[in-house]
């Protein structure tokens, strides 16, 4: 591989990790020099501070120890419609967060289904809004993802563990004692750590669901000192706060992800002679009927109230859906001039730029957002580059997902194509048009999806720069529902939705028939 300069330039990758690297670490540093150092944090402050880890830490603790046994129940069961379950699994990563309030809300909220039916027996109300909510909604998005991880974990023990087990004649506690608790105390604290820095900058549902004295985290924080106060030395000083938090947290999700194995087995498929008594069955169906029902009811009862004034939404619901489409493909686009040269330049070992690429992961966008907001202020409105800012800094938070997906294949691709690319003297351009692109087309389909999607719902950056003029499709869902408008605004929801997964799922499937239409 000495030789790839040869054919693939270095300078595309090295120009786009300098572009994403510029835009992240630039902003931290107008953020750490506009802050007021000598000003110090208040109470309110810490209070902000204190909630953020609290929810973080509740949120995080909860998904674990619910996926556990979900996890469970689908690594020793088979049954019609499991494909399709675990698939479920993965919606709520690309579901807009607003929809999945507003689903929440319709279960749980004041005239949701539980407080009506406990109103009816005379019982205390549940509370949606403060700490209650904020986790629930946690939970919501995030019992899903520590169900895949550790899921994981119980299908990378070899199916020979098992069978030694039944020919030990041991028993379902002594299996969990032997197999089990090892596995999952090598998994559960790396699924942990990525929830808890998930739920630290989980801007959205912190706006949606939190608020008041005593619900504050501090990315609400940095969002009422904008927009309440416009004190932009508060704000960037609670950005560092928000800075340190994040990049620890992450810090420890690298450290903690990274596990031993069982060692490796024969392939064969699992099977679990110490699940067959009639009570442990029992209790894996009412598991498994309990998570389906928590994740589907809210959004088939967002449906259910959406549809009948889907006819009758606002011109303004339009437009801002118009506005989204707009903003979600130019993401979409940006992900990808930035995605794939830093791909190839990685896969041809030519430095560590794969790593710049998930600067993203360790930043706020709301961070970037503020920092960028404060060197736009300078120059320029920044309210009349609402919508270029918020693709751009969408386009950088999908950007690691991307290359996750994406540098693999590209390292495959190099691999098996480069010696014959060479002798046919295939180079720049057309080697990545003739060779690199067809075989990427499905997981850059996938990528593209998932970026499409993530920028559709995104109710992040944009409420920082947006003015009362102009929204996005959620911004608009969001002021529909302060405004107590719920009709239009479940209507909205079902529109938010269909747009989403729809982007998703034709840009997806559309990289894979194509992949398998141009395949040699």
């Amino acid at each position: 591989m000495a030789d790839n300069s040869v054919t693939v330039k270095r300078w595309p990758g090295a120009l786009a990790a300098t572009i994403v690297a510029s835009i992240v670490l630039g902003t931290l540093m107008v953020v750490v020099l506009k802050s007021e150092a000598g000003r110090g944090l208040g109470p309110a402050e810490w209070a902000a501070i204190w909630f953020t880890l609290w929810q973080a830490l509740l949120s995080a603790m909860l998904s674990v120890v619910l996926a556990i046994p979900v996890a469970r129940a689908l690594a020793r069961r088979r049954f019609l419609g499991r494909r399709l379950l675990i698939i479920l699994l993965g919606a709520p990563f690309i579901l807009p967060v607003i929809v999945a309030v507003f689903g929440l809300l319709a279960v749980f909220g004041h005239a949701g289904l539980v407080n009506t039916s406990l109103r009816w027996l005379g019982l205390p109300e549940v509370q949606i809004y403060g700490l209650h909510g904020v986790v629930l909604a946690h939970v919501f998005f995030n019992l899903p993802l520590a169900t895949r991880l550790i899921l994981q974990g119980w299908q990378d023990i070899p199916a020979e563990r098992f069978r030694l087990a039944a020919q030990l004649s041991l028993r379902p506690r002594d299996i969990y004692r032997v197999l089990e608790r090892p596995m999952l105390a090598r998994v559960a604290p790396g699924a942990a750590s990525v929830i808890f820095a998930i739920c630290l900058s989980s801007f959205a549902v912190a706006l949606t669901l939190g608020g008041g004295p005593k619900a504050t985290t501090v990315e609400l924080a940095i969002y009422q000192a904008f927009r309440f106060d416009f004190d932009l030395g508060r704000a960037a000083l609670l950005s560092c706060v928000q800075i340190v938090l994040v990049g620890t947290a992450a810090v420890l999700a690298l450290r903690l992800s990274g596990h031993d194995s069982f060692g490796t087995g024969m392939d064969r498929l699992v099977q679990r002679w110490d699940a067959r008594g009639l009570g442990l069955q029992l209790v894996d169906v009412v598991w498994l009927s309990v998570a389906t029902l928590f994740l589907v009811l809210p959004i088939t009862l967002v449906f259910v109230e959406g549809i009948p004034g889907f006819a009758h939404l606002p011109s303004s619901v339009w437009c801002a859906a118009g506005v989204s489409l707009i903003v979600s493909l130019g993401s979409t686009v940006l992900m990808v001039c930035l995605a794939i040269p830093i791909a190839v330049t990685s896969s041809i070992g030519r430095g560590n730029l794969e790593a710049v690429g998930l600067l993203g992961m360790a930043a706020s966008p709301l961070v970037i957002g503020t920092g960028l907001f404060i060197i736009i202020y300078r120059i320029a409105d920044p309210f009349l580059l609402a919508f270029p800012v918020t693709a751009v800094v969408n386009a950088i938070m999908a950007l690691p997902f991307a290359l996750r997906v994406l540098v693999p294949a590209v390292r495959d691709v190099v691999q098996g194509y480069w010696q014959l690319s060479a002798s046919l003297n295939i180079s720049g351009l057309t080697w990545m048009w003739l060779v690199l692109l067809p075989r990427l087309r499905s997981s850059l389909g996938f990528a593209c999806g998932l970026t499409a999607a993530m920028s559709m719902g995104d109710l992040g950056v944009v409420v920082l720069f947006a003015d009362s003029q102009n929204a996005t499709l959620p911004l608009q869902m969001f002021r529909l529902m302060g405004a107590y408008q719920m009709q239009a605004a479940a209507s909205a929801a079902v529109l938010l939705m269909m747009m989403s997964f729809g982007l998703f799922f034709l840009m997806d499937s559309g990289g894979r028939e194509r992949a398998q239409t141009r395949r040699p």
